[in-house]
């Protein structure tokens, strides 16, 4: 690892690319047209090198962590020298670097002096990219059923008109894309800067940092015990006939790194919450970094520690033309809960009890004079470790984004938010002492220690003032998360339809539709204890 001087050093060549890529989302959410994007921050920006390695990502999404520089390798290898100074390309297919259809990837190139420095990326969820069903988040069996594929290509005036007319929201979805094409304009400038800056050390700084980033986090994953670990866990349903869906992990730890290995899980399902490979990279690279301490600058050289391997038509690696459009979302946070138990697991016992394990995707849309589709994660509980409760009602792992403030929705759209509440009886927050009688050893019980309570999850009910489509996209209804150790486990969530006086039960994955005056509510899963 880098002395003293020469880790100053890197701290600021570190820190000016994350101010960079931090500026970019800055630039994104106060340009953007769509609440999603300017009020829930659902993007990420991030800044490569010439290579298309990954030099800096600012804070936002987990999940685009290994998502992000296989679009940029994808737009290299599609357009090459089509990729000149001030053009832009755009990108949303699965299966060449995207994640799911909704979200829209930028890439502009980063020139200086005619030599090509790097690209500036960005990632934003656009709320509705067609499909069978408004938000392009329902329930389908097929990507193109999902919505619209966009290959990598360049943004120019043609591009942009075939997407604004596959779309319910174009205006939306324009006014949203030129936020996304400013926020990489300002990526450029800041790279040239910075360039300018470093001059010839440039070059160095950049190979510098990954090396870094690599002998860091090799550091830290060295603390773990070397061997093999292994970790399973299930998914509710997909939607369209499958249940019980499993993943399986296999964990080597060695001098090297660490390898996950996803042999023996489930085959590909009809339903959408496939995975791409990208999606399940990224997964394991967030739980890796969960592990390290202290945690190095996330860039490309962290990730060469960490290896994949997932089987070609698996439920963690789909083939076209599955569905998709909950794996980033949904099968992610389950990856991410294997991984996470086999690494507690090399760690000694350290660790988390399972956080919600969900994004609860709500999707909510209209046609008539004015179209309009509202899209949402609603949050929920977190696992406790046995230092600390777990938080309430916030978002967990592989996302980071906020909620739309009522405020903004009901300005937005014709609805109308009627509870927005921490679910009733739910405890958190605090140390929960078992009974003396239930610890005395007459009883023929060891002395148990005292439960940290998971985080409880929320109660979010919207009413329609239209008539409107529905869909949801939801996990843990059916599987609790699990408590740390034989803890208690998380509370299950519900979906629950109202119309009149009457509530209908809704299954996790469903879609339909709702009359003016009926209310879709949802009541998020709580996090494990320990």
């Amino acid at each position: 690892m880098a002395n003293i001087a020469q880790a100053a050093e890197i701290s600021v060549f570190h820190h000016a690319l994350v101010g960079a890529a931090e500026e970019m989302g800055e630039v994104l959410k106060r340009s953007a047209f769509s609440p999603n994007i300017k009020e829930r921050q659902d993007y990420s920006c991030a800044l490569f090198d010439a290579n298309g390695r990954l030099l800096a990502q600012a804070a936002h999404l987990p999940v685009h962590l290994g998502s992000m520089p296989a679009s940029v390798e994808a737009v290299v290898h599609a357009l090459g020298q089509r990729l000149r100074a001030g053009t832009c390309a755009v990108v949303n297919d699965p299966f060449r670097g995207g994640t799911h259809l909704p979200d829209i990837t930028l890439v502009a190139p980063v020139f200086a002096g005619g030599r090509l420095l790097g690209y500036a990326a960005n990632r934003a969820h656009h709320a509705d990219i067609g499909g069978g069903a408004p938000g392009s988040m329902s329930p389908q069996t097929d990507l193109i059923a999902e919505g619209l594929v966009i290959p990598p290509m360049l943004l120019d005036d043609a591009a942009l008109s075939l997407i604004l007319a596959n779309t319910r929201t174009p205006e939306e979805r324009q006014g949203d894309l030129a936020a996304q094409r400013a926020a990489c304009a300002r990526g450029v400038s800041r790279l040239q800067e910075l360039q300018r800056r470093e001059g010839k050390a440039f070059e160095r700084r950049c190979k510098g940092l990954l090396a870094h980033s690599r002998a860091l986090m090799l550091h830290s994953l060295g603390k773990l015990k070397p061997g093999v670990y292994r970790a399973d866990d299930v998914m509710d349903d997909d939607g369209a006939g499958a249940a019980d869906i499993r993943i399986r992990l296999r964990l080597q730890v060695g001098r090297k790194g660490v390898r996950f290995d996803f042999a023996g899980s489930r085959p590909q399902v009809r339903g959408g919450i496939n995975a791409v490979l990208a999606v399940t990279q990224s997964a394991c690279y967030y739980a890796a970094l969960c592990f390290c301490d202290p945690v190095p600058p996330v860039n490309a050289g962290c990730f060469e520690c960490v290896s994949v391997i997932a089987p070609k038509g698996s439920i963690v690696n789909a083939r076209r033309p599955a569905a998709v459009a909950g794996g980033n979302v949904e099968t992610s946070q389950r990856i991410v809960d294997v991984c996470l138990s086999a690494l507690s697991k090399a760690a000694g016992g350290r660790g988390c009890a399972q956080s919600q394990g969900t994004m609860n995707n709500v999707t909510i849309g209209g046609g008539g004079e004015k179209p309009f589709t509202y899209y949402e994660t609603v949050a929920g509980g977190c696992g406790a470790t046995r230092e600390q409760a777990g938080a309430s009602a916030t978002h967990s792992h592989m996302t980071n984004t906020l909620n739309t403030p009522i405020e903004a929705l009901e300005h937005a759209y014709p609805l109308r938010v009627e509870e927005y509440s921490l679910r009733a009886g739910a405890q958190h927050g605090d140390r929960r002492e078992r009974a003396e009688a239930d610890t005395l050893p007459s009883h023929g019980r060891p002395l148990q220690p005292a439960c940290v309570l998971g985080g409880a999850g929320v109660v979010r009910r919207i009413r329609a003032l239209v008539p409107c489509e529905f869909g949801l996209l939801t996990e843990r209804r059916r599987h609790s998360p699990r408590g740390l150790n034989g803890a208690p486990d998380g509370e299950v969530g519900q979906n629950t339809r109202i119309r009149g006086g009457n509530k209908q039960s809704l299954p996790p994955k469903c879609s339909g539709r709702l009359e003016a005056g009926d209310a879709l509510e949802i009541r998020t899963p709580g996090g494990g204890s320990a």
